[in-house]
């Protein structure tokens, strides 16, 4: 039996949770799918983006405090970040113009 979640530091019963409605249950999974594939997995199961759950992520598979993200690494986070929040979005806004989707990102267009 693998190790739970909750042994990756940072991460909490409240994680646990997200990832298990998302298909992965171990932190051999975490670790083996990395965390920009386990957060695009976590949007896809219904998780809202938030940035600190992205980079907490990415700091606990590191052994880092969460709060250890600072500078320019926190700049480089934000961009991968922003870039799997785009590519989530832009795939799950068919049907929609560019405008409606671009305005939805921003929660400022009714989800359908």
């Amino acid at each position: 039996m693998s190790d739970p979640i909750s042994s990756i530091p940072n991460l909490g019963p409240a994680s646990e949770a997200a990832f298990a409605k998302a298909g992965i249950h171990t932190a051999d999974e975490v670790r083996a799918l990395g965390p920009d594939e386990c957060y695009r997995r976590l949007l896809r199961a219904g998780s809202q983006p938030h940035f600190i759950g992205y980079y907490v992520l990415v700091m606990g598979l590191q052994g880092r405090p969460w709060n250890d993200c600072k500078g320019e690494e926190k700049k480089a986070l934000r961009a991968r970040f922003d870039a799997i929040k785009a590519d989530f979005a832009g795939s799950h806004e068919k049907g929609r113009s560019d405008l409606e989707a671009a305005l939805n990102m921003f929660g400022v267009v009714e989800r359908r």
